[in-house]
């Protein structure tokens, strides 16, 4: 597939979506409604990474963000 080649060539990964995310999802304060975005908080949460976004509702969570 085109997407994910590129994605590799630039130096990225694709994540699956681990039961640990979906368990830490449901866990989550229900600050934001877009339940993608809330996903890739649970992601990010798990997997102790910094979210880049201008997105004030993902910023109001208690995880590293930048922007």
């Amino acid at each position: 597939m085109a997407f994910r080649k590129l994605v590799r060539d630039n130096g990225f990964n694709i994540l699956p979506i681990k039961d640990e995310y979906m368990e830490r999802l449901f866990s989550l304060p229900f600050i934001h409604r877009d339940p993608f975005d809330r996903l890739i908080i649970a992601t990010a949460v798990v997997e102790k990474m910094t979210i880049l976004t201008a997105d004030e509702n993902i910023q109001k969570y208690d995880i590293p963000w930048e922007w």
